[in-house]
């Protein structure tokens, strides 16, 4: 079932963009696995923490310099300790597991998607 039609004017509310992981590490603070990121999204926006529920699918060896989306213009989110500032964007699979959205080529980090 697809969610209620929304208007491109309500799209372009919804600030997603590109940044680069500059740090990963675990969060086992967090009530669910989860990793702790640090995501650069270039000099406009600076730097941004998040937490991400994607450590079945993802290992934090191949999380460092690997570029991923996100909303950046959602309050931030107290996450146990961490203030999460950002929502990192990602699908479910098969089983449920989060799988991070995929950029097929590089592009400048803080880009935004439309």
């Amino acid at each position: 079932m697809t969610a209620e039609t929304i208007t491109y004017a309500e799209f372009e509310r919804v600030d997603i963009r590109v940044g680069t992981i500059i740090a990963a590490e675990p969060f086992p603070e967090a009530r669910k696995p989860a990793f702790r990121l640090q995501i650069d999204f270039g000099p406009e926006i600076g730097v941004k923490k998040s937490s991400a529920q994607i450590t079945v699918r993802h290992g934090l060896d191949e999380l460092v310099g690997r570029q991923v989306m996100a909303v950046v213009n959602f309050p931030p989110r107290q996450i146990g300790p961490m203030r999460s500032e950002v929502l990192t964007l990602g699908f479910p699979d098969a089983e449920g597991n989060v799988v991070l959205a995929a950029i097929s080529h590089p592009v400048p980090n803080g880009g935004r998607l439309f």
